[in-house]
């Protein structure tokens, strides 16, 4: 899923900086307000493309990953009702 965020997240910067050249190289000798149109459109999309690559998928599973402290480790897994330990058991 990673790389499949990446091309879409590159793939929206690469139509925001091909309005933005169009606009103003192309689009601006015919229509000054189309351009001003598209430059609107092209300010719009870096937000939305760091939304999209950096949204987790719910096959992203970084809350389950161990801190590396195994105290800290244990603590977390009771809370979430993991592991139980022995004593606490009816």
């Amino acid at each position: 899923m990673y790389a499949r965020r990446r091309h879409v997240y590159f793939a929206m910067m690469g139509s925001c900086v091909a309005l933005f050249v169009l606009a103003w190289g192309v689009v601006r000798l015919w229509s000054m307000p189309v351009a001003v149109g598209m430059c609107v459109v092209a300010m719009v999309i870096p937000p939305l493309a760091a939304m999209v690559a950096n949204r987790r998928g719910p096959e992203d599973r970084w809350w389950d990953d161990p801190s590396g402290d195994p105290k800290s480790d244990e603590w977390w897994d009771e809370l979430d009702g993991k592991k139980r330990r022995p004593q606490d058991r009816p």
